[in-house]
């Protein structure tokens, strides 16, 4: 079954897996989906015996159907090598009658990781297929994780360059130190006054910016991006609920066929819509429990069906999570009107125009497959507490919103269905929040001495990435006013 993928603006716009992966963004701004989802039988008996790089393949193959084997194998087992801390890529640990899908052992110790060490052989790959002859310019926002897995992605790769902006005040110590030393020659970090929507809102623009398009081309460059808005970072998401389901089965926790609920931390709705995927096509997964943080705008959007970003920011103890446009709730408003682009872009200009838009009765309908909660941060810090005395285990901020929020599902609901909790990132990205919460004692002003504290306290070995960053030099240094971000392109690029 040849997959095509269509812009959730513009139905009639058809490309294949590897031209949207290449493009990032369709041209009237939509965001690319598959067109129809793949017809596949998932055999979990079959499943339960393969490696990560095994289950990538069966899956990856149904959704980018104009990469051939060789090529497919190739970007997999190029991502998925000995850069990740266990051979298991993802492995599921059981802690009491709680299931963390481990997704933070990969170099940037995040679940960003996951698919931004795929994303460069297959953007690669994708031009190679497509005769590109242009360098492509990986122009992306962060909220404290992608641009460094993104980077560390990139980071001299031959005929890309990677520009990358961050929200100054919103992101943690650790998460800054680790983009203001990324390596590589092609790798630029820039700093903005604003927060990730502000940065993430530009990029867009300049993804649209006609005029800045073509004096690229000219010039031989051609933008890309490696937020979850391509469909490159999106699919590979996909494998790692399969992964989990069928480990649970090898586990002999779960029988085939018996479902089971995802708990996942989300701020821009791609990690918890690549789950969704995973139940469309036969995942036995029964609820998604959309975790988020103090900046509740998803949990309002599933318990009224009305989103609105006309509220505070807040800047969390769980900042990659500090978002208020959730960029990849476009893909299932799309799906919630019937695959109707001509209502999806009245509800987009709605949120544009407006800040804010509603579903209709029968979209809210719709929604069932989803539950939704959030954390404030002293529940934040309650949870990694409470999961920490029950059981030694030591989980970071982000992870402790999902364990909050499934928690209160299975409170509400009486569900006794066994929920795996998505565990996002590694604690040591935020020992100050962890530290606070299990022993206030040990707090220090000193990182290095938090890290040490918060090592001994998880009876674990410092990571590998942690000790690294120690050492390692500043190498970029660039802050600017959210609205100098085009000019900054400009610069670095030598756009005339």
């Amino acid at each position: 079954m040849n997959i095509m993928y269509t812009s959730t603006r513009d139905k009639n716009k058809k490309v294949t897996a590897s031209q949207a992966i290449l493009q990032g963004l369709s041209d009237e701004g939509g965001l690319f989906i598959p067109e129809t989802l793949p017809e596949l039988t998932l055999d979990f008996k079959e499943l339960a015996t393969m490696t990560y790089q095994e289950v990538a393949y069966t899956i990856l193959k149904e959704f980018l159907t104009d990469f051939s084997e060789e090529e497919l194998r190739h970007c997999i087992y190029s991502a998925y090598d000995d850069k990740f801390a266990t051979k298991k890529i993802a492995p599921l640990a059981k802690q009491g009658d709680r299931y963390f899908l481990e997704l933070f052992h990969g170099q940037t110790l995040a679940f960003k990781d996951m698919a931004l060490s795929i994303l460069p052989y297959l953007l690669t790959t994708a031009a190679a297929k497509n005769q590109m002859d242009k360098e492509i310019v990986i122009l992306t926002a962060t909220s404290g994780d992608t641009g460094k897995a993104a980077m560390a992605g990139f980071a001299d790769v031959p005929g890309t360059k990677i520009i990358v902006f961050y929200p100054k005040n919103g992101v943690s110590s650790f998460q800054e130190k680790q983009m203001l030393t990324q390596k590589g020659d092609n790798t630029y970090v820039v700093s903005i006054d604003g927060n990730f929507d502000d940065a993430q809102r530009t990029v867009k623009e300049m993804f649209n910016h006609l005029s800045l398009k073509n004096r690229l081309a000219s010039q031989g460059m051609v933008f890309s991006s490696a937020n979850s808005i391509n469909v490159g970072r999106l699919v590979p998401q996909i494998v790692y609920y399969v992964y989990a389901y069928a480990q649970l089965v090898a586990a002999k926790e779960i029988a085939i066929g018996e479902e089971i609920n995802f708990s996942v931390p989300t701020g821009n709705f791609g990690n918890i819509l690549a789950a969704y995927y995973a139940k469309e096509i036969g995942v036995p997964i029964s609820r998604l429990i959309c975790a988020s943080n103090k900046n509740n705008v998803l949990t309002d959007f599933f318990k009224k069906g009305f989103y609105d970003k006309n509220r505070p920011f807040f800047v969390t103890n769980s900042p990659s999570m500090d978002i208020l446009i959730s960029s990849n709730l476009e893909r299932l408003v799309y799906y919630l009107t019937g695959d109707s682009s001509q209502d999806t872009v009245k509800l987009m200009t709605d949120l544009e125009e407006k800040g804010t838009y509603e579903l209709s009765a029968d979209m809210k309908q719709k929604l069932a497959d989803f539950y939704s909660d959030y954390a404030e941060e002293e529940e934040v810090s309650a949870a990694i507490k409470q999961v920490y005395e029950a059981s030694g285990y030591v989980i970071d901020p982000h992870t402790a919103v999902a364990v909050k929020a499934a928690d209160t599902y299975h409170e509400a609901t009486a569900d006794t269905l066994k929920t795996v909790i998505v565990s996002t990132a590694s604690p040591f990205k935020f020992p100050e929040a962890v530290v606070h919460a299990i022993a206030p004692d040990k707090l220090t002003n000193v990182e290095d001495d938090l890290v040490d504290n918060l090592a001994e306290l998880a009876h674990s070995d410092i990571p590998e990435p942690v000790l690294d960053i120690r050492q390692a030099p500043v190498r970029h240094q660039t802050s600017i006013k959210t609205k100098e971000m085009q000019q900054t392109v400009e610069n670095i690029l030598n756009i005339r």
